[in-house]
């Protein structure tokens, strides 16, 4: 959201408000696997932003009529919690939530190998918890996590921030106020490993050369957090690897000593012997 950009953001040190340069992102942290009952989640503070991101799928699609015939179709749900933002926000979807959910689902099919899940959906679940201002960015990286996480194929990850143009000068990863106050923002979607943008929009009105510049800290801040999205897998498959590793020490049962047994002799029963009868003495 592009505000008038009067608002003193900087000063003359080239310091923000909140002590960064120019060209530094706010601090990111991302945990794989915090939802056990999906097929893969993730969650990512970037700033004081709080997002999660779970993954569905490949799964069969309700109503069949909307399914592809030749490939999966991706599903993104963005949603904002109502206690997420300073004014409390209305529950029902506004439009720039479905805005963002239709933005992040193009993204994602531009890297996802849908052809191997033809007929079927991959649902795409994003609840901001907190939002400081640059949320479509923070939840694109988490998603990607997340696909990766639960192990859909797919040709690199998404790694996402946003540009602005704050007191003419091009800043990286604004935060709520220089998103409101600021003349105007790139949001970028960029793929390293393919060298590739995948999401890439503009709000507020920037020269040929502010633009440009505005691009290339993108892309530089998008490669920082790469490499932050591959520490955070690598950790989660590192520890599975380990789990895995360790083998329980099972003891060895004591075999139960079998006695032999001894088989009791039977004697045969001696029948009785018929006595004779005896003879009546005769008187």
């Amino acid at each position: 959201m592009a505000g008038d950009g009067i608002v003193q953001l900087i000063d003359e040190k080239g310091k923000r408000l909140d002590g960064r340069s120019v060209d530094e992102l706010r601090p990111i942290e991302i945990k794989i696997g915090v939802i056990e009952n999906a097929d893969g989640s993730a969650e990512i503070r970037m700033g004081k932003n709080i997002i999660i991101a779970a993954v569905y799928g490949p799964r069969e699609l309700h109503p069949k009529h909307r399914a592809l015939p030749n490939e999966a179709l991706i599903q993104c749900f963005y949603r904002m919690s109502t206690f997420s933002v300073n004014d409390r926000k209305s529950p029902a979807p506004s439009r720039r939530e479905k805005e963002i959910s239709m933005v992040i689902s193009s993204a994602l099919t531009s890297v996802v190998l849908t052809e191997k899940f033809p007929r079927t959906t991959i649902d795409v679940y994003l609840q901001v918890l907190q939002a400081d201002g640059g949320t479509r960015c923070a939840s694109l990286t988490a998603a990607s996590v997340a696909l990766a996480d639960a192990g859909v194929p797919m040709r690199g990850l998404i790694s996402s921030v946003a540009t602005g143009l704050v007191n003419d000068k091009v800043i990286l990863d604004l935060y709520d106020i220089e998103d409101q106050k600021g003349s105007g923002d790139v949001p970028i979607g960029y793929s390293p490993i393919l060298d590739e943008v995948s999401l890439i929009q503009l709000d507020g009105v920037f020269t040929v050369d502010q633009f440009v510049e505005a691009l290339n800290l993108g892309v530089k801040g998008a490669n920082e957090i790469y490499e932050i999205q591959k520490k955070a897998l690598k950790q989660k498959y590192t520890s599975i690897r380990a789990e895995v590793a360790v083998e329980p020490k099972v003891e060895p049962k004591e075999e139960p000593k079998i006695e032999p047994k001894v088989e009791s002799k039977v004697e045969p029963k001696e029948e009785p012997k018929e006595e004779p009868p005896k003879k009546e003495q005769s008187e």
